[in-house]
């Protein structure tokens, strides 16, 4: 759903606010080249799907978003990323630890050298 581009780039838009339809279509037309219907049909896709609202002033058609969709969105989203977040969080917490074992182990032996040197003498 979100993985055109001309989606994101209206909803974009709606971020920073409510939108004439005019609007909307005109720049998205102009940047990606496409037909007024072809907006129109990606503005409904982003209404049924929850991501827009629409309201009539008059003759003129007003786009906004819908925030609950964007947060149902953000929190699918979280479910997906956070197993991953986790995982990795662990593997850089396993690399600290190889790497602040690694710079120990030198000192350690070269003091358990000088140890047995002392106590040899």
């Amino acid at each position: 759903m979100l993985a055109d581009a001309a989606r994101r780039r209206l909803l974009e838009m709606l971020a920073r606010g409510e939108q004439p339809a005019g609007v909307l279509t005109d720049v998205v037309r102009a940047e990606f080249g496409i037909s007024q219907p072809a907006v129109s049909q990606h503005l409904k896709v982003l209404r049924e799907n929850g991501f827009a609202t629409v309201r009539a002033d008059g003759s003129r058609r007003i786009y906004a978003l819908d925030r609950a969709g964007v947060d149902a969105a953000e929190r699918a989203l979280a479910r997906l990323t956070d197993p991953l977040a986790q995982r990795l969080d662990a593997l850089h917490t396993e690399i600290a630890r190889g790497q602040r074992a690694a710079t120990a182990e030198p000192a350690r032996t070269a003091g358990s050298v000088e140890h047995s040197e002392r106590n040899a003498s």
